[in-house]
């Protein structure tokens, strides 16, 4: 495999791995959230926690790197158009992406707290709750909209 061929497997990889793994964190927090046992939410938070660290934080990091490689490769500019508009989604995602990884954590500690001692779930998880739920959707429209970018480079 050639440099070229590596960096764009590399590229598509990070982005397969933000993609699934932000809707499988979205996915498994709603279900265990909809259960309203604590025990489970803290459980279920805990990997997700884990998961967002070692696989999102990872290729949140390989993203633009690996982008930056593969565009000067293929003789882009990175102020090409579509470039220009994926790294402004990049940003979008990634200032609604830091505030869900603090709320993950303040969901499991929640969620931890109100299982050991056998209390519900205080009013301030479903605050929070609430939050990373509408968090979601501009990251994951702003993530969507970079890969339609990626594939059709249109020009503009």
């Amino acid at each position: 495999m050639d440099w070229m061929h590596f960096l764009r497997w590399a590229h598509i990889i990070g982005a397969t791995v933000l993609f699934g793994t932000g809707a499988g964190i979205a996915f498994f927090m709603v279900m265990a959230h909809r259960t309203r046992d604590a025990k489970l939410i803290a459980h279920t938070a805990s990997v997700v926690v884990i998961a967002d660290w070692l696989f999102t934080a990872s290729a949140v990091i390989a993203q633009p790197i690996t982008g930056a490689l593969l565009a000067m490769e293929m003789g882009w500019r990175l102020s090409e158009g579509w470039i220009l508009a994926s790294l402004a989604l990049y940003v979008v995602t990634g200032i609604f992406w830091l505030p869900v990884v603090w709320i993950q954590h303040q969901l499991r500690n929640l969620a931890r707290e109100a299982a050991q001692s056998g209390a519900p779930l205080p009013e301030r998880y479903f605050k929070l709750y609430r939050i990373w739920f509408a968090c979601g959707f501009p990251a994951f429209f702003a993530v969507l909209a970079i890969l339609w970018l990626m594939v059709t480079r249109p020009i503009f």
